[in-house]
């Protein structure tokens, strides 16, 4: 009698602890779905090329490129905190300059103009016959299409009151632009705004499977 008496109390503990570890399972599933934070959306609000040359038998990028890139965090609980933000500038997916922004802190609900990038200098690159005569073409037009600058960014986030460690989420790409050359301080065509692509930006790119 008293040894089924103590095993209908293991069974009601071990299926009333299992009731309770379902429920805070539950409420923490409910929890993030309610605070689960919309990703912050990038575009290039303007671009311009005041420099764009081809020297050294076409293996020698002379540019000034400057470039306007918006951030927006639509959450109204969430604050990012931007601690590095590198920029780097690609010409037909080729590599040639790198900047450094200024870091900034940006409340909910918020649209934030980053600090303007201006990449300024020469570098190597190589290009392909096929990608120089495509630059002849487009120095001929006054349109440079294919630029594309990418953001490495380092954040915190700030979610109600609990504040995120440092990470880092995957790149911001604003890929495919087509950026006019400003020639006499008048430029040949507008730049037509142009939306970023990143993949969900509050999970460290290490955590991604």
């Amino acid at each position: 009698m008293c040894l089924r008496s103590f095993r209908c109390s293991f069974c009601c503990i071990f299926v009333t602890l299992f009731t309770l570890f379902l429920c805070f399972i539950l409420s923490i599933f409910l929890f993030w779905i309610i605070i689960s934070p919309s990703s912050v959306k990038f575009q290039v609000t303007n671009a311009s090329l005041t420099q764009f040359n081809l020297t050294n038998n076409n293996t020698t990028l002379k540019y000034k490129f400057k470039v306007n890139i918006t951030a927006r965090n639509p959450n109204n609980n969430v604050v990012v905190y931007y601690r590095r933000i590198t920029a780097y500038a690609w010409y037909k997916d080729r590599y040639f300059a790198t900047v450094n922004l200024a870091p900034f802190d940006q409340g909910h609900k918020n649209t934030t103009l980053l600090q303007e990038a201006v990449f300024e200098g020469q570098s190597s690159i190589r290009l392909g016959p096929k990608q120089i005569a495509e630059y002849n073409m487009e120095r001929s037009v006054g349109i440079f299409n294919d630029l594309a600058v990418d953001l490495d960014v380092t954040i915190r986030a700030k979610f109600g009151r609990f504040k995120s460690g440092r990470f880092d989420p995957q790149f911001v790409k604003c890929r495919r632009l087509r950026v006019p050359l400003i020639s006499n301080a008048k430029p040949t065509a507008t730049f037509n705004v142009r939306r970023c692509s990143s993949p969900y930006f509050f999970q460290d790119r290490d955590d991604e499977g």
